[in-house]
């Protein structure tokens, strides 16, 4: 189901944030898709079995309101992600960052996978063959956001922003894995 956006300001004790209504303002939604869309190259932190964090740098897209990626199947990312969904994901801009905290869900319906590697193909300028996202070798990661930060360097205590995500229950379902 569609998503929606619930601004707020972050709880950040000592870093100056202002209230909500002071400064720059709350940031819109569409900056931190913007941001998202724009990023060549993201941060994906899991978690290990024994609790470690594990950080990788990858390619990824942001489309139908979540954080595309593939790895492979054997990466530890990958291993990490089957056994505990839930990662961080920022944007390679450490001055107007955009940080996802979502659930991670390895997709294998081939109508999903193609349209997420014909978008890779044309971000990337790369021109993968479908047979490279075979799903017993590459993992098609889909990161559905459920708390999202950014702030503009500009004004940080005047802009910092957080959002949560509502479900909308009345409009069509998003492109998502009919196989599970």
């Amino acid at each position: 189901m569609p998503l929606r956006p619930v601004a707020s300001r972050p709880f950040l004790p000592g870093y100056g944030v202002l209230p909500h209504d002071e400064g720059s303002g709350l940031l819109p939604w569409a900056w931190a898709e913007q941001q998202l869309a724009a990023s060549q190259h993201y941060w994906c932190a899991t978690v290990r079995p024994d609790g470690r964090p594990h950080a990788m740098p990858i390619w990824g897209l942001w489309d139908e309101w979540s954080l595309w990626f593939s790895t492979g199947v054997w990466s530890r990312k990958a291993r990490n992600i089957y056994l505990e969904g839930r990662v961080a994901v920022t944007t390679e801009d450490p001055v107007n960052p955009v940080v996802v905290e979502g659930v991670a869900e390895v997709q294998t319906a081939p109508a999903v996978i193609a349209r997420f590697l014909g978008r890779l193909n044309a971000k990337y300028e790369t021109d993968y063959e479908i047979d490279f996202q075979d799903p017993r070798i590459n993992a098609t990661i889909r990161v559905q956001p459920t708390w999202v930060f950014g702030c503009s360097e500009e004004d940080f205590p005047g802009t910092a922003t957080c959002w949560t995500f509502e479900t909308l229950p009345d409009d069509p379902p998003l492109l998502v894995d009919p196989v599970t």
